[in-house]
């Protein structure tokens, strides 16, 4: 399966933060935004990866991310001129997917929650059809909204919706089979001129082939995309890490415990950050991978 991070977009939400620098690349406590949805792909066993973001971010991005090498992955980046929608991404990624399963995940979206590496995996196994999440919000108007009928299958889904028929929301993680190019580039632009991941989302489902999964209540979702959600969000990794004294969403870590580097590798990656981060992996590279000192 390939995996898409879509970290596009203007994010005027966030200006004057977002002047001068894509939003993906703001920190989040102690790590930029995008490290955690790039965890999540590391966690479903994915590995190479498409990062679409805008023409003048990237740069910034390739210095950040290199090629991947250094985490055991493969990044290849592209533009988007404007933004066109979420669906769009496959457009622009078409011939990175080459009509194999791949796993869109929004850059500003940040996921923690016992269970969920499972579920990733467990949904990168996919061969046909599409795989979405429903999530409980107390604001379903802002989101994309799931309808489910009496026995809990899914039967709709609406945009941003004046009155939701559910409390449920499509977070910005989706798996498809390889069709998905395909179908995204016969969808229309919305009212707004976009290529909805709504739309998307129906075309799977009218065809009886989406499958929604409902995240649990151990699963925290966060949206980064305001100045609050953004403080939110750092306050709440900040909080669990102090708290456990494990990191939310450390590519070193993931690819160590996935096994795409060694604990030698490890620990020179650890060489190039002189601070508690750098501390932490070297801490790491003197476990056993299940846990434990070596």
């Amino acid at each position: 399966m390939r995996g898409i991070i879509l970290a596009g977009g203007k994010g005027t939400r966030l200006n004057p933060l977002t002047l001068s620098v894509s939003k993906q690349l703001l920190p989040v406590y102690d790590k930029p935004m995008i490290y955690y949805p790039l965890s999540m792909l590391m966690l479903a066993g994915i590995r190479e990866i498409l990062v679409i973001t805008t023409t003048e971010s990237l740069g910034a991005f390739r210095d950040l991310l290199g090629d991947g090498r250094q985490w055991g992955l493969r990044f290849t980046f592209r533009a988007q001129d404007e933004p066109r929608g979420l669906a769009d991404a496959f457009l622009i990624g078409r011939d990175f997917v080459a009509g194999k399963p791949a796993c869109l995940i929004l850059g500003d979206n940040i996921f923690f929650g016992h269970g969920l590496a499972g579920q990733l995996k467990k949904s990168a196994r996919l061969k046909s059809g599409a795989i979405v999440f429903a999530y409980p919000v107390k604001d379903p108007e802002r989101y994309g909204v799931i309808e489910f009928d009496r026995r809990g299958r899914a039967v709709s889904i609406e945009e941003k919706p004046a009155e939701p028929r559910s409390h449920f929301a499509v977070p910005g993680l989706y798996f498809y089979d390889g069709r998905v190019a395909e179908f995204a580039a016969a969808l229309k632009p919305s009212a707004r001129g976009e290529i909805e991941i709504t739309d998307l989302n129906l075309a799977y489902l009218r065809r009886g082939e989406l499958k929604v999964e409902e995240m649990g209540r151990g699963v925290a979702w966060l949206d980064a995309g305001t100045h609050e959600s953004l403080l939110q969000a750092a306050n709440f990794v900040q909080a669990v890490e102090d708290r456990q004294g494990l990191m939310i969403a450390c590519p070193e870590e993931v690819a160590y415990r996935q096994g795409y580097i060694d604990a030698k590798e490890l620990r020179r990656l650890a060489g190039f950050i002189p601070n508690a981060y750098g501390d932490y992996l070297l801490r790491l590279s003197r476990e056993v991978r299940g846990g434990g000192l070596k």
